[in-house]
């Protein structure tokens, strides 16, 4: 252990592998330098040690040149003698140095980073392939024209530019191309012997997906059977696929490997197949007349083929990260980071049986809206990682829209384990700004088997269901509720929020009236709004009014209401001059800030004036947002309009909030009405709104007038206004007269 410890802090000094690796591996690399001869002399085909001297600079920088100069001086000088060996040094050392220097500064982040990384490809294709190789010709060509290089005078030729000069820069390319990988991956390797378990596990991550095993062993078979007829001796009987043809058909093969098997496999495949098909190019070029020529054309498909295949398998796996990539997002919040709906859908099809768990936390609107939204997403963050704990490897917690969380579990004991997870949800504090917050989650589950076609409707009954569980304090199982139940009064919903929309559209509700009589004998008429069903029966308001509210339709109603009201006042008057109507208001509309002017609108457009409408608002509701709701109705009044506040007396705090809403009228609910002769504490309460009314001088309505002996007694109160069916039943608008 302590000599392991040593070795890590010495391995990097200019006195540890830096020294001695270049001595160690520059013979054995040069063994894959390949020569050939020409008609005018020798040429180089492959050549490595500039890549592998390259990446000795790449790798530990200028802790890399003592051993590289020792490495040259051990080879070279006992053949060459003193002054050709430091030609050579020289050589060397200002060629790496000048591209190494070159990269480093043109890649100033991260250029160290594994070969393979498609936004470093263009500066080490530059910097490592074409300036080394260039600038190491060059000073090739002139130290050679002055006489520096005798012992390698028959590479130079007689004149620079020729056939062989192209075939020796090639030679420079393609090893560069090739080697700088090659040797990088060595010197790693040999550097943290471990890095090849990485590597392995790197290799199979690039490796396509959908690429099987069998498809890996044919296709290398493939590739062993071309190199085999590549490699084997010429004979008379030899045919064309003992030529370099067969050497064209290698680009197919090794492109398809490009395009599935990644970078990091295929550059290691290439770099052999590439070193063993140049060794052995005496196999499949024999010598022929214009065998200069060939051999340049063949020494260039080198060339390109490692280009190609390498830029291709770039390219190729650049695309299946991003892809992947792309795939995992696709499965994830961007908001809240944690797995969406979609990866829900995939985890249910992937496991036979499955427990979905619903989390529905109402509170967070609130919460949202004082402390704004970031509350809400580091809530849902904290809470996931509050519940991972106790969740199996399989299971997770999911994202969903709003103010829920969903949760799939496995199906063993999943009674228990959901009675722990609402025990432990129960425990979770979350902490905002120091103060400490827990506001209450619903529980429900249901288990469902693989396929899951229903899933969302199904989240729906869960987030019903939970609400419940917000109620009993305890998580509700949806099977044992009644999923049937749910999903009729779900599907019903959905049905009347459709039939409310084709009423909007297509004007299929219709306005009865109700008349008001005054005891000074004045009279106007309340608009009731109805709907028929596909049978003509009348559908009761209590049926679709809370859909139109749930669905954001209530406003929409209540402009449609308005403007067919204001439609027929227009249209009749000329027999109903000043008649006055009286028109019930959502408190979505009360809360909408546009709602007078559109309001003011439609009076213009119909020329109707103001004092002429009555608009009630529900107490209990109206007052919610009290400030915008006093706004909108003070707007209201200035127009010209009165106030009404419908079934006062059912609110809670109906009395405290009163004092606050400055109103024209107010119409006691019926509830109170209905017992006023039986029931002394009804006559008090009525008698208690009545002088409450007096003093703010507000008219007073009592509704559910039935009888003469109710009319009897409103009036000995001092009401002002009667309704009820002894006052009149209500009637279709255009009935009135």
């Amino acid at each position: 252990m302590k000599l392991n410890k040593t070795y890590i802090n010495i391995r990097d000094k200019w006195w540890g592998l830096p020294l001695i690796l270049p001595s160690i591996l520059l013979p054995v690399l040069s063994s894959a330098n390949t020569y050939a001869l020409t008609s005018t002399g020798n040429v180089v085909l492959f050549y490595l040690p500039l890549a592998f001297m390259l990446s000795l600079m790449l790798f530990f920088g200028w802790a890399a040149l003592p051993g590289i100069v020792l490495a040259i001086f051990w080879r070279r000088y006992p053949q060459t003698g003193l002054y050709e060996t430091l030609s050579v040094t020289m050589h060397f050392i200002i060629t790496i140095v000048l591209s190494w220097g070159g990269y480093r500064v043109f890649s100033p982040r991260r250029n160290n980073v594994s070969h393979g990384d498609a936004h470093l490809l263009f500066q080490r294709m530059f910097w490592q392939v074409f300036c080394s190789a260039t600038l190491f010709l060059v000073i090739y060509q002139f130290a050679a024209f002055v006489g520096m290089y005798e012992s390698k005078a028959s590479l130079m030729g007689v004149m620079p530019f020729n056939i062989n000069t192209l075939i020796n820069y090639q030679a420079l390319l393609v090893g560069n191309l090739v080697g700088v990988p090659l040797c990088y991956f060595i010197i790693r390797t040999l550097r943290n012997p471990l890095h090849l378990r990485g590597y392995y596990q790197q290799l199979k991550l690039q490796i396509d997906s959908k690429a099987t095993k069998k498809e890996i062993v044919i296709w290398l078979a493939v590739l062993t059977t071309l190199m085999f007829i590549l490699c084997m001796p010429l004979t008379d009987n030899s045919s064309i696929f003992s030529t370099n043809y067969t050497l064209s058909l290698l680009l197919p093969v090794m492109l398809w490997g490009a395009m599935r098997y990644g970078y990091k496999f295929i550059s290691i495949i290439w770099a052999v197949v590439l070193i063993t098909s140049i060794h052995y190019y005496q196999r499949y070029m024999p010598w022929y007349s214009g065998y200069d020529t060939q051999l340049a054309i063949t020494s260039s498909s080198y060339l390109v083929f490692s280009f190609i295949v390498n830029y291709m398998s770039v390219l190729a796996t650049r695309q299946r990260v991003v892809s992947g990539r792309a795939r995992r997002l696709a499965y994830l919040d961007p908001v809240v980071h944690l797995p969406n709906l979609r990866a829900l859908n995939r985890a249910l099809q992937n496991a036979p049986w499955s427990t979905i768990c619903f989390l529905h936390v109402p509170g967070l609107e609130l919460l949202g809206k004082n402390y704004g939204v970031m509350l809400r997403i580091q809530y849902k963050q904290k809470l996931s990682h509050w519940i991972t704990p106790m969740l199996a490897s399989n299971e997770c917690v999911y994202q969903m829209s709003g103010h829920d969380l969903v949760l799939r579990l496995n199906t063993e004991a999943h009674q228990q384990r959901i009675e722990a997870l609402d025990k432990h949800i129960k425990q979770f504090r979350f902490i905002w700004d120091g103060l400490p917050l827990q506001p209450p989650v619903g529980v429900s589950y249901c288990c469902v088997r693989s396929p899951v076609s229903h899933l969302y409707l199904l989240l729906g009954e869960l987030s019903t269901s939970s609400d419940l569980s917000l109620t009993t304090n305890a998580p509700e199982d949806l099977q044992r509720r009644g999923a049937m139940h749910l999903q009729r009064d779900l599907k019903g919903r959905i049905a009347m929020m459709n039939r409310l929309q084709q009423a909007l559209e297509h004007d299929h509700f219709f306005l009865m009236a109700q008349p008001i009589f005054g005891v000074r004998g004045d009279v106007y008429h309340e608009i009731l709004l109805r709907l028929r069903d596909d049978n003509g029966d009348v559908i009761n308001p209590d049926n679709f009014l809370p859909v139109a509210h749930e669905f954001g339709l209530s406003s929409a109603i209540d402009l449609w209401v308005i403007e067919n009201t204001l439609r027929f006042m227009a249209a009749s008057r000329e027999y109903m001059p000043a008649h006055r109507f009286a028109i019930n208001l959502s408190p979505t509309s009360v809360c909408r800030a546009r709602f007078p002017a559109e309001v003011k609108q439609l009076l213009t457009q119909y020329q109707v004036e103001p004092w002429q409408l009555v608009f009630e608002v529900t107490e209990s509701n109206s007052l919610t947002n009290a400030e915008q709701a006093q706004l909108t109705l003070g707007q209201l009044q200035q127009f010209g309009c009165q106030i009404a506040i419908d079934d006062f007396g059912t609110g809670y705090a109906s009395y405290a909030r009163l004092k606050n809403v400055d109103a024209d009228i107010l119409k006691i609910d019926g509830s109170f009405i209905r017992n006023i002769v039986s029931n002394s504490l009804d006559y008090q309460i009525v008698a208690s709104i009545c002088h409450l009314a007096r003093m703010k001088n507000m008219q007073v309505v009592a509704e559910y007038v039935e009888s003469e002996e109710i009319r009897s007694v409103v009036l000995s109160l001092g009401i002002d206004y009667l309704q009820g069916y002894l006052i009149g039943e209500p009637q279709l608008l255009s009935e009135i007269q």
